[in-house]
């Protein structure tokens, strides 16, 4: 078994990391039960393209943005790889196109164990395609954030996890032939933090952030 350089520098402080902070797989966000009754009652069609997720996900219209009326936005702020299992059959019950996926930064924030949001990555996965096999996977990778940006949140100084999170991910989307969208890259500056000129907050996008992230998808909407 091949092991990188990037994982044989971070994984011990991961495991050291992972094994002593307090987490809770039960977490939802507040509007998470009025959201999820929302999406229930939305009608679903088979050519419907959703976009899953938590607050970057929800924080545009993509119906707009895209410019494409088979869009739906099922982004819960604050949401967690966890609850995006729990309300995964209202995303598939309809039989959509296609998903486009963005979780676990609210995870690595509240300290769920990087192995387990990996193990939650492939559960979504498998369970996309036992609902609704016609239905085109996208993964996107986790974006970096920026802590130069006050106040601090609980997402910032974990980059290490975020790296390996990607490293990991890309491995899955490999093995589960899953298309995955590069978002780290594109959205890093030099000094591998999210440029400030697609951040507000340092984790967050602004509209030009979502103009990029949108010219990013153009070749898996035609």
């Amino acid at each position: 078994m091949k092991i990188s350089f990037l994982s044989l520098l971070i994984l011990p402080c991961i495991l050291s990391y992972s094994q002593e902070a307090k987490w809770d797989s039960t977490f939802r966000p507040n509007s998470y039960s009025l959201k999820v009754e929302q999406f229930r009652g939305y009608p679903d069609s088979p050519g419907d393209i959703i976009f899953l997720g938590n607050s970057i996900t929800a924080g545009t219209d993509w119906m707009e943005l895209l410019g494409n009326t088979s869009v739906r936005n099922r982004g819960i702020s604050g949401d967690i790889t966890y609850g995006v299992l729990e309300r995964l059959d209202e995303v598939t019950e309809g039989n959509p196109a296609k998903i486009f996926i963005l979780i676990g930064i609210n995870d690595i924030a509240r300290n769920i164990p990087d192995s387990l949001i990996l193990d939650n990555y492939k559960k979504i996965i498998k369970r996309i395609r036992h609902a609704s096999p016609g239905t085109a996977v996208y993964f996107h990778n986790l974006l970096p954030v920026n802590n130069e940006f006050t106040p601090a949140r609980n997402h910032f100084n974990k980059d290490e996890h975020v790296l390996f999170i990607n490293e990991e991910l890309a491995k899955i989307c490999r093995e589960e032939k899953v298309t995955l969208i590069d978002l780290y890259n594109p959205f890093k500056n030099a000094e591998n933090k999210l440029d400030k000129k697609y951040t507000y907050d340092g984790l967050h996008l602004t509209h030009a952030g979502y103009l990029l992230w949108a010219s990013l998808l153009k070749k898996y909407l035609n």
